[in-house]
């Protein structure tokens, strides 16, 4: 299943990130695909900031920033400035992979052969404040969260 939409400006896709999260289950690997500033960190932050963590901070120098609290385990990636997914394994990404986690994964390319496989990818493209959305499942998982927001 796919889902194509417009979005006008970033309170939009601030709202759908939004309107995923209220219907995601972990666990949940989303892969996060666009060129540069085209609003997968925004997008990562408000998923992130639904949960309740109103500090949401870019992992482009950690390469993984994590949430957790009571309710939800939320580990997000960013693997724009690897130069070998083999760095993955310095920051013990084995044990990412292990449990009931949501994870959101920038440039998930990057880490190929190393990163979960995705339930769904969400695709960005666009320019100025004009964005086309494209979220894609890859599994029963992303097809039913697809299927909920639909």
């Amino acid at each position: 299943m796919t889902i194509e939409l417009t979005l006008n400006n970033e309170t939009e896709t601030q709202k759908f990130a939004q309107r995923l999260a209220q219907n995601a289950k972990m666990p949940l690997v989303i892969y996060l695909q666009g060129d540069l500033g085209v609003g997968k960190t925004t997008f990562a932050r408000s998923f992130i900031q639904f949960f309740g963590f109103n500090k949401v901070k870019s992992p482009t120098y950690s390469l993984v920033e994590s949430y957790q609290n009571q309710d939800i385990n939320i580990h997000h990636f960013d693997c724009y400035r690897l130069s070998d997914p083999e760095e993955l394994e310095y920051i013990g990404i084995r044990e990412y992979l292990k449990g009931s986690h949501i994870q959101l994964i920038e440039w998930p390319d990057l880490g190929k052969g190393m990163v979960a496989p995705a339930d769904l990818t969400i695709a960005l493209s666009g320019n100025n404040d004009t964005r086309k959305l494209t979220a894609t499942d890859h599994s029963n998982i992303g097809q039913e969260l697809l299927q909920r927001i639909a």
